[in-house]
Order: C-alpha cells, then structure tokens, then sequence
C-alpha cells in the first residue's frame, strides 16, 4: 500500500518592498521547498512592519523561519537546521585559484580548437598562461590598494619601493595580453620573467623559510587563498613561460602552433 508523505509546513517572514527583495529569504523558500516543506510565505513589504516584525520577535534580521511554531533563525541558521553546512567567510580556501586556473584551461583548449581544429596544441599552453595571467591582473585591479596592502606583506622589492605593489597588476596584465597575441616578445618575456621571479623568491621566502602564515593576493585583495604553493606556482608559470616564449623567439624553441600527439 502506497503512503503519502504528509506535507510539512514552515512559515517564512521575509522583506518584499517595491526596491528591496531580500535575497537571503528567497534563499530560504528555495531551500525549504527543495526539502519538501510547504512554505506559507509571508511578505514583510515596508521598513515600518520589518522593524516591529522584529521588535515584537526579538531578532535583529530577516528572513525568519519558524517549523511547527518554533523559531529556526535566518537562512544560515535554517541551513544548520536542516544538517547544511553553512560557509565561514573567513575560512582558507584554494578553491578560488582552481576555478580560475580551471576556466582559463577551457578557454585556451577551445580558442586552440577554434584557431587549429583541435584543442591540443602546443599554443593552447601558451594561452593557458596567458589568459590566467590576464584574470589574474583583473582580479587585483578591482581594489588596487586592497591588493597593494596584501601584497605588501610579502613581496620582497614591493616592501623596498611601495610603488611596485601598484605596477605590479599591470605589468602581469600586460604580459599576459602581449602572450596572448603572441607579439612585441621583446617587452613581454623580461616583464614576465623579472615580476615572476621576484614574486617566486618573495613567496618561497616567506612561506618555507621564515615559515610565516599570510593570505596571497594572488587573486585580489580580500581573498581568503593562502600563500603558498599555488601562488609559487603562479610565478613559476611566468617564468617557465616567459623562458619558452625567450627562447621561440631565439629559434632555439620547436614551433608553437603545432598539435601535440
């Protein structure tokens, strides 16, 4: 005999006003829908009713979740709740570098694929290092001083002469973009390999001999991504590229754009 799962019930008090929906409430209906609640919605629509919602209830935020009459909390104590885990903010993470690393991957295979008809190619590594130089120098560029201030903590010449932690997201931009193009090498290859050496001295100072415990700015000044070998390898990436693109442009490097078998 078949049963029927009988529907459980949650109450949602969230803000819905003509300029503000909150997105952590419409968070919380998704989140109790997909749990298999019926959510009886109810919308705090001016800042005089979400303010004596909250008066009379004792909390400090919506939106609030109550199950069987009794008061869950707010999206993150909802999603405890219901055995979520609820993300620290603060918590050290490398997963920021390998999404990026990852899509720059992708983006290489398929512009190689879309250039030489097959994403395997000895260009498409270029582009690889090209592209995640590129991203890189973006992600510091959208708060310099953020950057700057965290760079500042380790990077050797930058804590000689300030300056540089400025230069720095656009030299690395530069390089990057003149990589991709695969053009004026004369400028790109020294920029790459002088920023990428001083950072891979830098970091290898800091991390395996002084043994200090800092956040890389590697991918921008509020990151949470430890420095340490993802962002000695960054630099190593540079070098390494900056040596190839060196010596293809010497003639002592095989050609680039031919398929790797």
């Amino acid at each position: 005999m078949t049963t029927i799962a009988t529907p459980r019930p949650a109450t949602l008090h969230r803000m819905v006003t003509g300029k503000h929906v909150c997105p952590y409430g419409l968070k919380a209906k998704d989140l109790l829908r997909r749990e298999g609640y019926t959510v009886d919605d109810r919308w705090l629509t001016t800042r005089e009713e979400t303010d004596a919602f909250k008066a009379e209830n004792g909390v400090k935020t919506t939106p609030q979740t109550f199950i069987a009459g009794e008061r869950i909390g707010g999206y993150d104590d909802l999603r405890r709740h219901l055995g979520k885990d609820v993300a620290d903010p603060k918590a050290i993470t490398y997963e920021p570098v390998v999404a990026l690393f990852a899509v720059t991957a992708l983006m290489a295979l398929a512009v190689s694929h879309a250039t030489y008809g097959t994403p395997f190619t000895l260009r498409a590594g270029e582009w690889f290092i090209g592209f995640s130089m590129a991203v890189l120098a973006l992600l510091k560029l959208q708060n310099i001083e953020s950057f700057a201030t965290m760079f500042l903590n380790y990077d050797l010449l930058a804590k000689r002469w300030v300056r540089y932690s400025y230069i720095y997201p656009f030299a690395e931009g530069l390089a990057g973009v003149l990589m991709i193009a695969g053009v004026l090498t004369w400028l790109s290859v020294p920029v790459a390999l002088f920023i990428g050496t001083v950072g891979a001295v830098s970091v290898f100072k800091a991390v395996y001999l002084d043994e200090r415990e800092l956040k890389c700015a590697c991918v921008g000044g509020a990151s949470n991504v430890p420095l340490g070998f993802l962002s000695l390898t960054e630099n190593l990436m540079m070098i390494a590229m900056a040596v190839w693109m060196g010596l293809a442009a010497l003639g002592l490097a095989s050609g680039t754009t031919h398929a790797v078998p």
